[in-house]
């Protein structure tokens, strides 16, 4: 479709003022609101023993979370592209249902699954607590980014086919040996990229980590609670844009590793 000059501009005009609205003026007052006391008060705020303690929580939670949901979205992946098996229909719903989900109600049904009374709520009582602990947060956040290796590999291993693997069957290479060989070479940028997508949900995962938490400084609090915290329960408006200003630049990094990644994906 052929567009007039003046309609072209519009369009742009529009899209742009719509981003700016939306996404860049927020940022802008948070960033303003940050620095308004200067750089020392923000270093101040977030070097803070809640601040430290929740920047490590928030690491140590990706930590455990990208590995495993490496594995898990890899082997999907790979049993979703290669496989035929009844039920096939039935995983792909499940994998995406994170996305349809409200990250409360995953909280709900953890605490109906873990809690002191739930199904399998005996554990706390043998010394093994899940909610409103590491263990529950880090349940929490597997499901909401579940399907983020999955969909990137997926479509990547479909692009391929199996043609390298069933040569190196032929020539008597193990399922192991064609694995690491053929296999993850060719599906190293897809799963990059969902690595980096893992890592930037499970940082700013708000929802269902509050379901499954104490939310107390220094023990059970995350970067995104330390901000809901220092803004709702103590007032403490400049503490909480600086805490945000830390995850947006957390979230800044990420997101300039995605773009690299795709540049670099682009040119192979």
């Amino acid at each position: 479709m052929n567009l007039s000059w003046p309609t072209r501009i519009s369009l742009r005009v529009v899209a742009l003022g719509y981003l700016f609205v939306l996404l860049v003026s927020p940022l802008i007052i948070i960033l303003l609101r940050t620095f308004e006391k200067g750089i020392g008060a923000f270093i101040d705020s977030i070097t803070t023993p809640a601040a430290i303690s929740a920047f490590q929580l928030s690491m140590i939670i990706v930590a455990i979370v990208v590995p495993l949901n490496v594995i898990f979205g890899i082997f999907t992946a790979l049993a979703l592209v290669r496989g035929k098996f009844p039920g096939r229909t039935l995983v792909q719903g499940i994998v995406d249902l994170p996305f349809a989900v409200s990250p409360v109600v995953v909280g709900v049904a953890l605490i109906l699954l873990w809690g002191v009374h739930g199904w399998f709520g005996g554990l706390e009582g043998a010394g093994f607590k899940v909610i409103f602990g590491l263990p529950g947060m880090v349940l929490a956040t597997i499901f909401v980014t579940l399907p983020f290796v999955v969909r990137e590999v997926e479509p990547v291993l479909h692009e391929i086919g199996d043609d390298q693997e069933q040569a190196a069957a032929t020539l008597g290479a193990t399922r192991w040996q064609t694995f690491w060989r053929i296999t993850l070479p060719a599906i190293r940028w897809g799963l990059t990229y969902g690595v980096v997508l893992t890592v930037a949900r499970a940082l700013g995962e708000f929802g269902a980590v509050i379901m499954v938490s104490s939310a107390q400084p220094g023990k059970s609090q995350t970067l995104t609670l330390l901000v809901h915290g220092r803004y709702i329960n103590d007032h403490n408006t400049f503490g909480a844009y600086s805490a945000a200003t830390l995850l947006m630049a957390l979230a800044l990094i990420t997101l300039l590793l995605m773009t690299l990644l795709e540049r670099k994906r682009g040119t192979k």
